[in-house]
């Protein structure tokens, strides 16, 4: 007999078993164990703060991944680390310095950096202690930061090769410039909100006539950079315009009509003005006819000297004056109201303009064909499949990537400039002299690179690249990545190209896409809702495993997860149910029992088991090969789900409850396939729930040190009897149903009553043999069969399959709850009817679906018409109440 706690202790145990795991190097990935390697790279959370229930969504995910294959026999590597993130953490810094009353400028680039450098430290000191707080079996032997020295050098290799190569350039170009945070931005970090405008109609004067060409605009301050106005070349309604010019208004400057397709004949009155220094459309039209651009809106967002009497103002103040100006002089024709959609700074909302500007690129269109070529061949797969096209069809409208930001913290672009000649020099190491005219005065260049870049070299870098390790050679290409749909094209897709271009092979095997962590109600997670669920929070008061749990039976793949207290805390009462269980087993058990499988292999051989023995030993095969197949098509929410319903319902409910007789009686048979189950279940949950399995396990006889090195389960397709689960299944009905009937009328359940049965011959034979089960967990005195129910006497009665049974009383029933509940169960009955009868009568279910599925239907629909037409006749058989 061993004695365990009478409740679960989460705090305890979770502190006693990471410890030990940590200490005893159980999360190490070996260059030299022979086995099969299995490794995952984490995405590198950014220290910004702390984590989410996103972030312990993912890492919940990989834990289980990697738990499972390290018990499979892999050596695994989950390889741990954080993000610079450039633009989000000196932001929270300069947030800092804000409420000190202080700009980054104040301390100059140095002292800032050390100021960023000593926030690092505090915030991934926190979420490096979440991580573990969450059970995670990372290698922290192997902990990277992107801008560690490492990763810089492979960062600046990077750069330098793809320059050498002609794929990286600086050049002039239009790009998402940020105000507030004073750099350009990717357009992927620009969001587009509809937003409630205007559609300013403006005159602009045909030179040389009385003639007005009318252009809408929702900008019109940023008419004062115009240097063109564009027509359809098919729009007859300005064929007699064609080489003329207009007078810019306010700026009195001539400008050309031109005539382009990209102008929409719909939009307003089919004439645009064109912008080149502040529209996307505006500069490509511009390159095309040759335009100036003239730049009239600032780095900060302001008018400058080319913008004339309006210099100065910022943008929406110049907007209106310009505005005014225009009506002033009779050339706004009108103004209306308009929805458009308006981009703004995915970290601080800030409406983003679009500047011409000097910055690197990254020419990916070479890098992106290579990519998209990888996951045609299935060298990658997505999961779910549909974020395949997804991938596809973004990497084949791609654009140039801009990579420098006007930042300091972060990676400074490996560039300098002389400031003798103006020669620029790309290097991986800080040149003593300027390669051209060998002055000494070379300056680096001040932007550094988007996160995105060193981040996209997550997957290689962290195990040794550029140098030929000994990780990179067993650990690359990774196996799995675990990462939300959000960021496929911030990250995936880039490590994607970069890995092929440097590994020359992909950076992993199969990528597995998350779907957001929702509140109850399907809301997105913000402070400005209130909605925040913090997981150490939630950690503190259900336990890891409570919470591990509750996001891995949620976790379809690619779906949004609803995140409920409810939920967690009713698979908090999941891991007291498991305790427990164990609880009573190991009281009730000899303390030198196995659970050795060839033990029971024997017995089973031998024909020592009982019918309840051979139907938990075959659902538990079944819930082994189902929870495997799972597992491998990261139907993580399916696994954990019939785990749940396996332990609980089945083991516990059933098993448990039908051998308490036999076990107290001294039943060796009954003790040692209780105690195997167990252990089994243990081994079989320790990836979703590691410190409770890994806290009862220890307490059960076992082999090794840990679970966490226990082989994971291999089911035993032999002990799969159909029949024996055919048979209980049926016992489980009736018993079901004869406690439903004494439930619905309130008897009392300690009260044991006579019964009756009609029923088949072959069933007659298998009830009488197990009707010790029947009295004992239906609660019966005494049972008899008969050829048909008899209507003399008080009786409830009722059917469970093709077995009808009625329960003798000494007073008389609760007719009008019989009534009910009968009508109940043939209301039930009519609805599966109703749905196979649908799913029978659609001729492409019958022509395309497996003919077993197709039989299958037709005999459950027979069955049920059968139940159907025996509850009726019962229901009509009731006396009037």
């Amino acid at each position: 007999m061993i004695n365990l706690p009478k409740t679960y202790e989460p705090k305890r145990v979770e502190r006693k078993w990471y410890t030990l795991w940590e200490e005893r190097g159980y999360f190490k990935g070996r260059t030299d164990s022979g086995k099969p390697a299995y490794s995952i790279v984490i995405p590198p959370p950014n220290v910004t703060g702390s984590l989410h229930m996103g972030h312990a969504l993912n890492c919940t995910l990989q834990d289980i991944l990697t738990r499972w294959k390290r018990m499979k026999g892999f050596n695994t590597l989950w390889l741990p680390g954080t993000d610079h993130a450039g633009i989000a953490t000196q932001n929270v810094v300069e947030r800092q310095l804000a409420e000190e009353g202080k700009t980054r400028s104040d301390l100059g680039r140095t002292a800032f950096e050390k100021r960023v450098w000593e926030w690092k430290k505090i915030a991934e000191d926190n979420i490096l202690s979440q991580i573990r707080k969450l059970g995670c079996s990372c290698d922290w032997s192997r902990q990277r930061f992107t801008l560690d020295e490492g990763l810089s050098r492979a960062v600046r290799e990077v750069f330098v090769r793809l320059y050498e190569e002609g794929l990286i350039y600086k050049g002039e170009y239009l790009v998402n410039w940020c105000p507030r945070c004073r750099t350009a931005i990717s357009d992927l970090e620009v969001e587009f909100a509809p937003t409630q405008g205007h559609l300013w109609h403006i005159r602009y004067p045909v030179k040389s006539s009385d003639e007005f060409l009318v252009v809408a605009t929702t900008r019109p301050e940023t008419m004062l950079g115009d240097t063109a106005v564009a027509v359809h070349p098919g729009d007859g309604r300005y064929r007699h315009l064609r080489g003329r010019t207009v007078v810019l208004p306010l700026m009195d400057r001539e400008i050309p009509i031109i005539q382009d397709t990209f102008v929409d004949r719909e939009f307003g009155t089919g004439a645009v003005k064109v912008t080149p220094g502040h529209d996307p459309n505006d500069f490509e039209a511009g390159r095309r006819h040759q335009l100036p651009i003239v730049k009239v809106i600032d780095e900060d967002g302001r008018m400058t000297a080319d913008a004339g009497a309006f210099a100065g103002l910022d943008r929406y103040q110049a907007r209106r004056q310009v505005a005014a100006e225009l009506e002033r002089l009779g050339l706004l024709e009108m103004v209306e109201k308009h929805d458009h959609n308006v981009g703004r700074c995915q970290r601080c909302s800030t409406v983003v303009e679009p500047l011409v500007s000097t910055q690197w690129f990254v020419r990916v269109k070479p890098l992106a064909q290579t990519a998209l070529q990888a996951v045609e061949e299935d060298s990658t797969v997505f999961v779910p499949g549909n974020y395949t096209k997804i991938y596809s069809d973004w990497m084949t409208s791609i654009h140039d990537w801009c990579i420098s930001r006007q930042l300091w913290w972060g990676h400074r672009i490996p560039a300098w400039t002389c400031e003798d000649c103006g020669h620029s020099t790309v290097a991986r190491t800080e040149p003593e002299a300027c390669s051209r005219c060998g002055s000494a005065r070379p300056v680096q260049e001040s932007d550094v690179l988007d996160t995105w870049f060193s981040s996209g070299l997550w997957p290689f870098s962290t195990l040794g690249w550029p140098d030929r390790t000994r990780d990179l050679e067993t650990f690359y290409p990774t196996s799995t990545l675990v990462t939300g749909f959000d960021i496929i094209f911030f990250w995936v897709a880039r490590m994607m190209m970069l890995g092929l271009r440097f590994r020359g092979d992909v950076p992993f095997r199969r990528v597995f896409i998350t779907g957001l962590v929702r509140d109850q109600h399907g809301q997105k997670m913000s402070k400005s809702k209130g909605n925040i669920i913090d997981p150490l929070e939630v950690i503190e008061e259900y336990g890891c495993d409570a919470v591990r749990f509750t996001l891995a039976v949620s976790a379809a793949p690619g779906a949004d997860i609803p995140f409920s207290i409810r939920r967690m805390a009713g698979y908090r009462a999941f891991c007291n149910k498991v305790w427990n269980g164990a609880r009573y087993l190991l009281l009730n058990l000899d303390q030198g029992l196995t659970a050795d499988e060839e033990e029971i292999g024997r017995l089973w051989e031998q024909g020592s088991l009982r019918l309840e023995d051979r139907w938990i030993l075959g659902r538990l095969q079944q819930i082994n090969q189902d929870t495997e197949r799972n597992l491998e098509r990261f139907f993580i929410h399916s696994a954990s789900n019939d785990l749940y319903h396996f332990f609980w319902h089945e083991f516990c409910d059933w098993y448990v409850e039908l051998i308490k007789g036999r076990i107290g009686g001294g039943d060796t048979v009954a003790a040692q396939v209780a105690a195997h189950v167990l252990e089994r279940s243990l081994r079989l949950l320790h990836p979703f729930v590691p410190f409770l399995t890994e806290e009862l396990w220890q307490r059960l006889p076992h082999a090794g040190e840990t679970i966490m090195l226990a082989p994971f389960p291999e089911a035993r397709p032999e002990w799969i009897d159909q029949d024996d689960i055919d048979r209980m299944t049926q016992l489980q009905e009736l018993i079901t149903a004869l406690r439903t009937a004494r439930a619905e009328n309130n008897i009392d359940p300690r009260r044991r009553l006579p019964a009756e049965f009609t029923c088949s011959f072959p069933v007659r034979g298998f009830l009488e043999s197990q009707s010790h089960h029947l009295k004992n967990l239906a609660r019966l005195s005494e049972i008899e069969f008969q050829d048909g129910l008899g209507r003399e006497g008080l009786r409830i009665t009722g059917l469970a399959n093709t077995t009808q049974f009625a329960l003798r009383l000494d007073e008389a029933p609760d007719l009008a709850a019989e009534k009910d509940r009968l009508q109940r169960q043939i209301g039930r009955l009519q609805e599966d009817r109703s749905r196979l009868d649908r799913k029978l009568d659609n001729e492409n279910f019958v022509r395309k679906a497996p003919a077993h599925i197709v039989d299958g239907a037709r005999r459950r629909r027979q069955e049920v018409g059968t139940k159907l037409k025996r509850l009726q006749d019962m229901l009509h058989g009731l006396p009037e109440p």
